[in-house]
């Protein structure tokens, strides 16, 4: 049976969701910063976060790697496309959202946390913020027609889910960005991600 290591509120939930799509036969480990500090977490995965795939001997970090791995072992779930230009579009927007999206709300969390003493912290979030927003700006373009970032369902989906709630929690603005919040909404009514949030997070949707 897999094993998928979580931190509620992190992107791992991409993996959960993925991991209810393809009914695949899985357990999920809930750990803490603490835990991911600890000697054990650390002899599976140095680099001391989530998410953490465990499947037989393997031990698989990277939120990308697990995804697609997700993907090619669960093929009949049909997460990745069935064409190499579909697949190179899931590839494109998950690689769009690992290396700047994501890395944008870093910047955001960081600050917001006072990680950074520079008395222009708040402007520096303002700015953040506003480089994310036109990341979603992108992404909410990408959307229009479609149900689904790529037109068909795919990895990338979840991914972008996490975006989104992110974009919430903080505080980037939102406003006009109406096929996101139209995604957003329909994939809250999925039974998969309401079955990711009720064990993460408790959320009964």
């Amino acid at each position: 049976m897999m094993q998928l290591y979580y931190l509620p509120g992190a992107c791992s939930l991409a993996d959960h969701i993925v991991l209810e799509w393809t009914g695949a036969d899985y357990d999920v480990t809930e750990v803490s910063p603490r835990i991911l500090r600890s000697a054990d977490f650390l002899a599976m995965n140095p680099g001391a976060n989530v998410p953490l795939l465990r499947d037989g001997d393997l031990l698989l970090t990277e939120n990308v790697a697990v995804l697609h791995y997700l993907a090619e072992r669960f093929p009949h779930a049909a997460l990745m496309g069935d064409t190499p230009r579909a697949r190179a579009e899931t590839m494109r927007w998950l690689a769009f959202m690992n290396s700047d999206v994501h890395s944008g709300f870093k910047v955001v969390f960081a600050l917001r946390a006072g990680d950074d003493p520079d008395p222009q912290a708040a402007q520096r979030v303002r700015t953040a913020q506003r480089k994310v927003r036109a990341y979603l700006e992108r992404l909410d373009r990408q959307l229009a027609g479609r149900e689904w970032i790529t037109g068909t369902r795919s990895i990338a989906d979840p991914y972008l889910l996490v975006m989104f709630r992110w974009a919430v929690s903080a505080d980037v603005d939102l406003d006009g960005l109406r096929n996101l919040t139209a995604f957003a909404r329909r994939m809250y009514l999925d039974a998969g991600v309401k079955a990711a949030l009720l064990v993460e997070e408790g959320l009964a949707l």
